[in-house]
Formats: C-alpha cells, structure tokens, sequence
C-alpha cells in the first residue's frame, strides 16, 4: 500500500509516518498531500501522495504546489523578522512611524508587534468590500489605515484572519519600498531555492492542486459580530484560489503557495538558529524574538479559543500543545500546518488540498507530527 500510494524519500527510523501518509489517502480522509521534517537543518522525511484535484485525474508530484491559507502568515512574520534583524523595523514602534496615514481614527499607538499578535483591533474591514478588493492592495490597506479598531489595542487578542497581511506587508512596503512578497521571494525563498510564492506567477499554475473545501465553511457559525464581520466581508471561499486573479495576488496572510518541503524548509531557518542550506539569514537572536509573548486571552475571532501570540506565531498552550516552550506553530483553514521546535532544531510541515473545517490544523497533521517525533 505504502509504495504504491507514497513517494518521496525518508529515513527507516520514519516508515510508520509514511504509513500513516498511505492509509489517510486510502481512507479518504486525504485525496492529496505531502509532509516535510528537518532535524538539525537536514531534510529526514520528504513525502506526498493521492491526487491534486477531487476527481483525481491529476497524481500529486514531488512539485505539486497548494494554497496553504494561513500558513502563510509564517512567510509573512519571517520576513518582518528578517527586516527586523537587520535593525530597520522595531517592532515596539508605532506603525505610524512607518505607515503615517495609519494613524488616523485612535491609531496612533498601535505598534506593529500589535498587528503581529493580532491585537490590534483590525481583523476585518468595515466598510463592506468584494472579494475584488483583495486584488487591490491600495484600496485594502488604505481603507484599514483610515478604520477604527473594533477593540481597544492590545488588550484583547482577535485573528486578524485576512487584514494581518495587508498590515504587515504595508509596514514592509513603506520600510523596504517593495511589496512582501517581493522581499520574501528575493531574501528567503530564492537563496534557499524554496517553492513557496506570495503572489503565484502564471508559469506555475500547472502544478497547483486544486483544494476542495469542506462541508462547512468557518463562517457559517459566526458567534459574534466581530467574528461575523472577519469572516464575511468579503466571504472566504476556496474556489477562489483556483482562480488567477487570487494566485497572482500578493494576499500575504491567507493566499501563498507552497508545498510541504519548502514550508519546512525555509522554517529551518528559525529552528536553526538563522541558518538554512549552510546560508545565514537571520541572527540567532533575531529568530528568537518570534518566541517573545505579546498577548495571551480568548480569542474574539476564533470561537473564543485561548492562545498565546508570540510575534507572529502561535505558542504553546492550552489549545495546542507544541513539544516544548521554544516552540511555534501557525495553521491554515482546512488543515495545514507548520511547526518549529527551535530546543530540538525541528520543523514539521503537512500541506494538503482535501480541506477540514479547522483554522489550525486537525488530526491528520497532528498523527504525521506526532509520529515522526516518536521516531526522532
């Protein structure tokens, strides 16, 4: 079963992870997906399988590539990481330093380790937008430059689902003078060779699979206004991203394309202490300030879930229980996940395109995880 439904390559020690691959897609709980880990900056298991599309005439490959949703928020934090190393972004600082129009309606405070942890009080738009406007960065980011917070900054966390992204990449944009997914593309993925794109050129849509949303949608249960106004302006919908309008889009906290090896791999970077590939780009010191808490509560947009935020990743706690507290994690709707053990020097990866109901990951990634940690 395994050689026929799993390809790729891993060490001995993890033939029950591929195991576990091969009996998802045979059960259908999966139709395609790969898994990624590195230990100490080597890539141990590097696997996919199944189907890039729900009628399965296409096979996933070694180069089939997938929207990851909110896994590509970690894109978005390593580069304001990066930036942040280098000493031209301070993450205590107003975002007004950088971005002065932003600090229009009470923002003037807010700083940017606000919009990283998503307290800022701007998780969606106020003013009723199309799915459209997502195309247009100037309209996004200017509309939520001239919006009030829906709560007091900093005091309350609320995930900034789609906006976290335009905020981020906005501040980037005004230091750098290039858009986010320029500078991730020329500084992270292409010197270490990553297939993850914010803002897919055309030349690669062959080889995206398609995903096939779940039953449910994660805003058809909206509990609150807030979570309500987050989800559905504009409605988040998954064929969507089988658009070319969404994959050339830079929408950096919800519209990247990658696959599990390169979401691992460029995340050994931080569990590696700066260094990937035998290149150095980031400071040790510089990958550890993601681990700094800013905001730990119930989350107003997330069901009222309790997290923990570092500077744009998730920490250990009661909802999700990562292998020790230098670890972070982030996930995207309907089931993909990264996590990164910086005390063992581990990432874990699993990307997928048969789409759960979860915004953080589910079960399938956490059986691929938790197996190749017990082989470790």
């Amino acid at each position: 079963m395994t050689d026929n439904m799993v390809h790729g390559s891993s060490q001995d020690r993890f033939a029950h992870v591929r195991e576990i691959m091969a009996a998802s897609i045979e059960s259908g709980a999966d139709v395609g997906a790969s898994f990624c880990a590195t230990i100490d900056g080597e890539t141990v298991i590097d696997i996919w399988g199944g189907w890039a599309d729900d009628a399965k005439t296409r096979p996933w490959e070694a180069d089939t590539i997938v929207n990851v949703y909110s896994t590509t928020k970690t894109m978005t934090a390593l580069t304001a990481l990066l930036i942040a190393d280098r000493g031209d972004l301070d993450f205590d600082a107003p975002v007004a330093k950088y971005w002065p129009e932003f600090a229009q309606n009470g923002k003037a405070e807010v700083t940017v380790a606000q919009l990283m942890s998503h307290s800022s009080g701007l998780s969606g738009w106020e003013e009723p937008i199309t799915r459209e406007d997502l195309y247009d960065w100037d309209k996004a980011t200017s509309l939520l430059a001239a919006q009030a917070p829906w709560w007091e900054p900093g005091t309350q966390v609320g995930y900034h689902a789609i906006t976290q992204g335009y905020l981020v990449g906005e501040v980037v944009r005004r230091i750098t003078g290039k858009s986010l997914g320029t500078v991730f593309r020329e500084e992270i993925a292409e010197p270490l060779d990553a297939d993850f794109h914010i803002g897919l050129a055309a030349e690669h849509d062959h080889r995206v699979a398609d995903l096939i949303p779940p039953k449910a949608g994660a805003a058809q249960a909206a509990a609150n206004n807030i979570q309500r106004k987050t989800f559905t302006n504009p409605p988040i919908n998954p064929f969507d991203t089988r658009s070319r309008e969404w994959r050339g889009a830079e929408i950096p906290a919800a519209g990247g394309t990658g696959n599990a090896r390169s979401v691992a791999e460029i995340h050994a970077l931080l569990a590696n202490g700066g260094i990937a590939k035998g290149k150095r780009i980031l400071s040790e010191a510089g990958c550890r300030k993601a681990l700094e808490q800013q905001i730990e509560g119930n989350d107003l947009v997330l069901m009222g879930l309790p997290l923990k935020f570092g500077l744009g990743f998730g920490l250990t706690g009661q909802v999700v229980q990562l292998p020790n507290e230098n670890s972070i994690f982030w996930g995207g709707y309907g089931g993909s996940q990264i996590v990164i053990d910086m005390e063992n020097r581990a990432t874990y990866c699993y990307v997928m395109n048969k789409m759960g109901e979860g915004l953080l990951g589910d079960m399938r990634s956490a059986d691929l995880i938790g197996a190749t940690r017990a082989a470790s």
